[in-house]
């Protein structure tokens, strides 16, 4: 049996103390912020309990089901047929099966062809080997042509990555469109689904597992520095306090861990140093009213300023309508500096925009989310450019999201990776 830390108290840091537990260790698990769950953390949004930052399950996220069955929550997986859009000179249009792609009228019969033959492809590929040296404007040009990137693509990409929308990974963009596009209930069927009671119901789930095996945890305690000796982890100080251990697994965003492991060598801190990561500021109405039947709808307009809208509420039931309105972006972005309410004034007007039905009477509430961290840009090649999890100095495991690669985050890739984690600990 081995003392081990794990830090961060996200799906990965959970499903890892967890798994660790289970391996018979010691473990004790570390939190800075004062409730569980990271991204998939809940807030009570006027006697509504939700995800700070949704999420949604696909068919194939299979290491959520496994956990929720060894948990005894298997029973509270939803299934529901949901719909994606594009809003584009000023209307909503379906998006996202045969029948749609053949209507949409913003793109020639060749193009068309060229685009579903492309998508159909991508959801049947084992893998993206193929395309890693690619960016995703790359691959869309050449796929599905020129013109197709410039109407449907290019805003969004500049929208979420501004700067930087030139330089992601196809392979990173064609492993989302294959998690997407392969749940389905039936090709002109998309098929999403939601935990009853939403991500808390898995993540209060983990916290019981962890406490009833003896595992410690330990909130509002910010990760101050790894310890080591000799090449080997020996601690971490937290909050003030020194913790001793056999192993740490850290779990935070990758752009602290240089200031938190001065310890590595100089080569590996400038490594991780290099890593990219971008903000977001995510929007919640609560509306009287539905937005749209769906519950994506992509935004191509000039003049609005959001890539998109998340409908939550047309997949997991909330009474009220609930939507987020996403901004991603570097935090140097001039609108980060921006209030929560400039920017929920702006969601709202994008929202107006979309369905000019919806008044402001119609508001019933919002609320902004902001994290520092929260997407790892992923250039082509990127795990070259990506440090191992298994750090140079011996008993010390270190991954964010980014090593989910090419996959994106999600609590599916949290809890496999958690879990492997855990595992290297006893090898």
């Amino acid at each position: 049996m081995a003392r081990v830390l794990v830090l961060g108290a996200g799906p990965m840091g959970l499903a890892a103390a967890h798994h660790a537990l289970g391996l018979g260790h010691e473990v004790d698990l570390i939190e800075a912020d004062r409730v569980l769950g990271g991204m998939a953390a809940h807030f009570d949004f006027g006697g509504l309990s939700i995800e700070r930052f949704y999420h949604f399950v696909c068919m194939s996220d299979h290491p959520t089901f496994e956990l929720m069955q060894e948990l005894g929550i298997g029973d509270a997986m939803r299934w529901v047929g949901t719909r994606m859009g594009y809003y584009m000179e000023g209307r909503v249009h379906p998006w996202g099966d045969p029948v749609s792609l053949l209507r949409f009228p913003h793109l020639s019969l060749w193009s068309k062809i060229r685009t579903g033959l492309q998508m159909f492809l991508t959801t049947r590929a084992r893998d993206f080997s193929r395309i890693e040296g690619m960016t995703t404007r790359q691959w869309i040009e050449g796929g599905s042509g020129p013109a197709v990137y410039r109407r449907m693509w290019e805003r969004l990409m500049a929208l979420k990555f501004h700067e930087l929308a030139d330089e992601v990974s196809a392979s990173w963009i064609a492993t989302r469109v294959k998690r997407i596009g392969r749940s389905r209930k039936s090709i002109f069927q998309e098929q999403l689904g939601y935990i009853e009671g939403g991500s808390q119901t898995l993540v209060d789930a983990m916290e019981r597992a962890i406490r009833e095996r003896g595992g410690r945890i330990h909130l509002g305690m910010p990760g101050e520095r790894v310890l080591t000796r000799d090449g080997r982890v020996t601690g971490l100080r937290a909050g003030g306090q020194d913790f001793a251990a056999d192993a740490v697994i850290s779990t935070v965003p990758l752009p602290l861990i240089p200031a938190l492991v001065p310890d590595l060598p100089e080569e590996t801190r400038a490594a991780y140093a290099r890593l990219r990561n971008i903000g977001v500021v995510c929007v919640i109405l609560k509306l009287k009213r539905s937005v749209t039947r769906n519950f994506w709808v992509n935004i191509v307009d000039p003049k609005i300023e959001v890539p998109g809208i998340i409908e939550f509420s047309n997949l997991r039931p909330t009474g009220d309508a609930i939507v987020y309105v996403p901004y991603y972006m570097p935090v140097t972005h001039p609108k980060w500096a921006w209030s929560d309410d400039e920017l929920i004034a702006e969601a709202f007007a994008a929202v107006r925009s979309v369905n000019p039905e919806i008044t402001e009477a119609d508001l019933i509430d919002s609320r902004a989310g902001r994290l520092r961290h929260a997407q790892p840009v992923c250039e082509p090649n990127f795990l070259d450019r990506l440090p191992p999890f298994r750090s140079p100095i011996e008993g010390l495991f270190i991954a964010d999201t980014s090593h989910y690669y090419p996959e994106d985050r999600g609590v599916a890739e949290s809890i496999r990776f958690g879990r492997m984690m855990a595992e290297q600990v006893a090898r």
